[in-house]
């Protein structure tokens, strides 16, 4: 199994700043797609931004699209997500994810669909205060 560990969350004032890692030292960095998903206590996971790490193409959603960038540093096997200008409603547990082993996914075609998504870190939490 590919194992992730994302890190990094805390709480910030809102319009404030945080980076959030995901070691993914188990993904295949030739082939692999690694996204960043939240939760909210009664709502469905849902994406945020995910990476295809060779060809180093994203997906950013509308929600958080200019705030949030995804990145990737092979050498550290770990991909980041840098959250500028936090508002309230991004509060949420962050957790990151990698595709099925040996699919190839397009981020830019498909968006981050959580369906594709099958070997899932622990969450690090976001809070965000106004």
């Amino acid at each position: 199994d590919v194992q992730l560990q994302a890190s990094g969350g805390g709480l910030v004032q809102a319009g404030g700043s945080l980076r959030l890692s995901c070691d993914a030292s188990g993904v295949d960095w030739y082939t692999g797609t690694v996204g960043w998903f939240r939760q909210v206590p009664g709502k469905d996971r849902e994406g945020v931004s995910c990476i295809n790490i060779s060809e180093q193409t994203t997906h950013v959603e509308d929600s958080v699209k200019g705030r949030f960038t995804i990145s990737s540093d092979s050498a550290k096997s770990t991909v980041y997500l840098q959250m500028n200008n936090l508002k309230p409603e991004d509060t949420a547990v962050y957790y990151c994810a990698s595709v099925m082993r040996g699919l190839y996914y397009d981020p830019i075609a498909y968006g981050c669909q959580r369906e594709a998504f099958d070997s899932w870190g622990r969450g690090t939490l976001v809070t965000v205060s106004s």
